[in-house]
């Protein structure tokens, strides 16, 4: 926890890796999961800064022929491009389970399976990580890099994030484990090579420097920032929402939390702004647990009335788990259960 950029209470138990000795530290990267998609979320909105893209531009110009009319930039960072979400359609898919998929390979799924589309574009928030890869691949195709290399030259480096990466197959050997809750090690599956969602490993110190950023002008000007902790989904009655990469809760008491929780295999995050405050929250592990999420709301209420109207069960910024797949039984409809993402 941090206040106006200030460590005030900063622990670390454990170890990286259950089947060792070795302790988790200050500079122990974690896979943060969808926490993740806020880091994605400030990428582009550099670009829209230096004039490379439009939150406005069709995903066509990026795609021409997708067969997903309507959609913008804008509604990929918002969750309104009502596009399927990769990580179901593909294990329902035909796709061999024993080939890693890639951004490119998701893209390409869109173009030839079509999968349905969840809603028409624009018209309701629906959650799909499927957004988050497309927007990853728009950074490739203007900057002509790859993902991962443009991140660390743009967003990393220059913030001295120096323990964070987005991950690769070349990065096996450096990235930390997760275990399930009883100790088990969480293996790798077809989806652990894809990004812009997901795979972004870090530490605490690294997201408080990302968290620093967002206060400075220098980085992303106030008015996209603005408009990136903007409720853009307002069907339904609700203290939750969604701006571009953040979800957002906003309070009756006119409290507001800047947040992103996330979960992938055995890694939990969570990472909140309370901006009245100035304050930060991160929790990170690397052994599956629930508490991860209901500690970083505990925390609100020490810096402000952040219970106010809200009953942190109840949350609706969840979406279901994806089982894991076996060869045998990988078409077949995943079954749902809820989760913090």
């Amino acid at each position: 926890m941090a206040k106006n950029g200030s460590v005030i209470y900063e622990k670390y138990i454990g170890l990286s890796d259950l089947r060792k000795t070795d302790p988790i530290t200050a500079s122990t990267p974690f896979h943060v999961a969808s926490t993740g998609k806020p880091i994605t979320a400030v990428a582009i909105l550099k670009m829209v800064q230096e004039k490379k893209l439009s939150l406005d531009d069709s995903i066509s110009k990026f795609f021409p022929g997708l067969p997903y009319p309507g959609i913008t930039v804008k509604m990929l960072l918002n969750h309104r491009s009502g596009l399927p979400n990769y990580v179901y359609f593909i294990p329902n898919s035909d796709w061999d389970i024993n080939k890693n998929a890639s951004n490119n390979d998701v893209l390409n799924i869109l173009y030839t399976g079509q999968p349905k589309k969840s809603y028409p574009a624009g018209t309701h928030f629906s959650y799909s990580n499927t957004n988050f890869v497309l927007l990853a691949l728009i950074i490739e195709k203007i900057s002509g890099e790859s993902f991962p290399v443009y991140m660390k030259k743009n967003i990393f480096d220059p913030l001295g994030m120096t323990n964070t990466f987005v991950y690769t197959a070349a990065d096996s050997l450096r990235a930390t484990p997760s275990f399930n809750y009883n100790r088990t090690l969480f293996p790798n599956d077809f989806l652990d090579e894809t990004y812009g969602d997901k795979n972004v490993y870090t530490t605490a110190r690294d997201l408080l420097k990302f968290d620093q950023a967002l206060y400075s002008d220098q980085f992303i000007n106030k008015s996209l920032l603005d408009a990136a902790f903007t409720p853009y989904s307002l069907e339904t009655r609700s203290v939750h929402n969604y701006g571009l990469g953040w979800h957002l809760l906003m309070l009756p008491n006119g409290k507001k939390v800047i947040y992103h929780f996330g979960r992938w295999h055995g890694f939990n995050a969570a990472f909140a702004r309370l901006t009245d405050e100035k304050v930060t929250i991160i929790i990170m592990g690397n052994k599956f647990s629930w508490t991860i999420y209901n500690s970083a709301h505990k925390c609100y209420d020490i810096f402000g009335d952040y219970k106010q109207g809200y009953n942190a069960d109840d949350e609706e910024d969840k979406e279901p788990v994806r089982k894991r797949s076996s060869p045998k039984t990988h078409r077949k409809k995943t079954p749902t259960v809820r989760r913090h993402k």
